[in-house]
C-alpha cells in the first residue's frame, strides 16, 4: 500500500518507520530534508506542506492510496480536504474539524454548547476592557492562551512566564490589539498528561497515556518549547494516573467527537487531549488534531508490528478493526537533543557525530528531526529539535537509563534534559499528586462566574505503578 506522510520532523520519521515495518511504500512531503525520512521514502517533495493543491498534486502523481498528516499547520490549511477531494483517504481532520486545535475559542465554545465536562474555568475577552474585568474576576493565578496555533510556545502561565496579573493582562491585550483572539483560564494545580486516540466513523480507539516535558530546562524551568521529551508506562497508565482518571479523560475525547458529529463535522484522524490531573479530576487544557510530538513517538514505538498500515487505512476510510489497536506492555522514554540555548536563543549550526547502529544495538531508537546530514554519521543542528532518542524497557526509569547510556555515543554541542524518566522525578510527581489528593487538600478558589462543570475528585494510582 502507498502512503503519503506530510511533515519532516521526528514524529513523521516515527510514522514513516512504523509504516515501513508494515511493508508499506512511503512518500514524503516536507519543507526540510530529514535523513531518516530520506532513507525510507520512495520519493520526497520539498513543496510547501501547507499548500493543499501542491500536496495533492504530488500524491496523485505517485498514486498514493492513503495520506497521513503529521503537523498541525497543514491540517489548519485544509490539506486533508484537498487530498480527500482527490479521492485520497486521509488520516487527519479537514480544516473545520482541525479548529479543535487551531482555534482554542472554537474548542471551548463547542464543548460548552454540548455540556462536555472536565473543563477548567475560563473567559474569552474580546476587548482590552474585558481583559481587565476578567483578570479582576479571576482573582487568582491564571493562564493566557492565544486562540490560534503557537507551536506549543505561546501560552503564558502566571508564576512561570509572568508574576504580576498586570503583566499577564498586558500580554492578553497585545494579542487582541494585533487582531488575534485570546483566552484566560484558571491556573490548575496537578500533573499534566496526554491522552491520544485514533478517531474514525466506527469509534474512538485510545492509545497509551503519556507525560511530556514542555519546559526547556531541568526541573521544569525555562520557557515553553515544542516538547523536550516524554515517557509512557508499561501498563499504559502513569505513576500518578489511575485507570478511573484515564477513563474520564477518554470519555472527554468520546464526548467531544460526538459534539463534532452532532454539528455535522466529520473527524477521521488523531485526537490528542492534553489534560491536567487535579483534585477535581482530569481537566482539559487543550486538544490537538494530530499525533503529539514527542508523545506520538512513545505510542508509535509501542505499536504491534505488522498491521499499522491496515490500521491507518481503516482510520482514513471510516472503519477500524479494534483488534488492530494493539500496543505492547512496555515503558518508553523519549529525550530530544536540541541546540544549546534552545527555548530562548538556540545556537544553530553545531555538528553532532553519532553512532546510530551502535545506539540501535543498545536498544535505543534514533529518530531525526530538524537536522541536516553532513556525513555518514554526522548531522548539523538547526534552531529547532534535532534528534529524538527513544528508550524502551519494563520500567520507565530503565528506559530513561538506556537513553542516558546511548548519549555516550553522541559527541558535539547539544542540550538534553537528563531528568526525564528518572526515579527522582517520577517520585516527585507521584508525591505531588498524592499531596493534592490528600483528604485536607482543596482546589484553588475560582469565582463561579467563569466556571465550567468540574469532575468529581479521584484517587491516585497505587504506588507500585511508579516502576511499572
Amino acid at each position: 500500500m502507498r502512503f503519503l506522510v506530510v511533515g519532516g520532523g521526528a514524529r513523521e520519521h516515527a510514522i514513516a518507520a512504523t509504516l515501513h515495518r508494515a511493508e508499506a511504500e512511503v512518500y514524503v512531503v516536507s519543507r526540510n530534508a530529514n535523513p531518516g525520512l530520506d532513507r525510507i521514502a520512495k520519493a520526497t517533495s520539498r513543496v510547501d506542506p501547507t499548500d493543499p493543491a501542491r500536496v495533492a498534486e504530488f500524491a496523485r502523481a505517485h498514486r498514493v492510496e492513503v495520506a497521513v498528516i503529521g503537523p498541525e499547520a497543514p491540517l489548519a490549511a485544509g490539506v486533508a480536504d484537498a487530498l480527500r477531494a482527490g479521492s485520497i483517504p486521509t488520516v487527519g481532520p479537514g480544516q473545520v474539524g482541525a479548529q479543535i486545535e487551531s482555534s482554542k475559542r472554537f474548542c471551548r465554545e463547542l464543548l460548552a454548547r454540548h455540556g462536555v465536562g472536565g473543563q477548567p474555568r475560563y473567559a474569552i475577552p474580546t476587548s482590552v476592557e474585558e481583559v481587565d474585568r476578567a483578570v479582576a474576576e479571576f482573582g487568582a493565578p491564571f493562564v493566557v492562551k492565544p486562540s490560534g496555533l503557537t507551536a506549543g510556545k505561546g501560552v503564558w502561565v502566571q508564576g512561570a512566564d509572568f508574576n504580576e496579573p498586570k503583566d499577564g493582562a498586558a500580554y492578553a491585550k497585545s494579542i487582541l490589539v494585533q487582531g488575534g483572539s485570546v483566552l484566560l483560564e484558571e491556573k490548575l494545580d496537578g500533573e499534566e498528561f496526554s491522552q491520544m486516540a485514533f478517531v474514525t466513523d466506527s469509534g474512538v480507539y485510545p492509545m497509551p497515556a503519556v507525560q511530556d516535558f514542555k519546559r526547556a530546562l531541568e526541573g521544569n524551568r525555562g520557557g515553553n518549547t515544542g516538547g523536550m521529551g516524554s515517557y509512557s508506562q508499561r501498563d499504559h497508565l502513569l505513576p500518578f494516573l489511575s485507570p478511573a482518571d484515564r477513563g474520564r479523560a477518554i470519555e472527554v475525547l468520546e464526548r467531544t467527537v460526538a459534539a463534532l458529529r452532532s454539528e455535522g463535522i466529520s473527524y477521521r484522524g488523531i485526537l490528542y487531549g492534553g489534560f491536567m490531573l487535579t483534585a477535581r479530576g482530569p481537566l482539559l487544557l487543550e486538544f490537538n488534531a494530530r499525533f503529539g510530538d514527542p508523545e506520538g513517538i512513545n505510542a508509535l514505538t509501542l505499536y504491534e508490528e505488522g498491521n499499522f498500515a491496515e490500521l491507518l487505512h481503516g482510520v482514513a476510510t471510516g472503519r477500524v478493526d479494534p483488534n488492530l489497536v494493539r500496543f505492547r506492555l512496555r515503558a518508553t522514554v523519549v529525550k530530544y537533543l536540541v541546540p544549546p540555548g534552545y527555548g530562548d536563543r538556540p545556537q544553530a549550526g553545531g555538528v553532532l557525530e553519532l553512532d546510530p547502529l551502535g545506539i540501535e544495538a543498545d536498544g535505543v531508537h534514533v529518530l531525526y528531526g530538524s537536522v541536516e546530514s553532513v556525513g555518514p554519521s554526522a548531522v548539523k543542528l538547526s534552531n529547532s529539535r534535532g534528534i529524538a532518542l527513544v528508550g524502551e524497557a519494563s520500567a520507565i526509569y530503565e528506559a530513561g537509563a538506556r537513553v542516558e547510556a546511548a548519549l555516550k555515543r553522541v559527541s558535539g554541542a547539544y542540550y538534553v534534559r537528563h531528568d526525564i524518566g528518572t526515579k527522582e522525578d517520577l517520585a516527585r510527581r507521584t508525591e505531588h499528586m498524592r499531596a493534592i489528593l490528600s483528604p485536607g487538600a482543596k482546589p484553588s478558589p475560582i469565582p463561579l462566574s467563569v466556571a465550567a462543570p468540574a469532575a468529581a475528585p479521584s484517587s491516585a494510582a497505587p504506588p507500585e505503578q511508579l516502576i511499572g
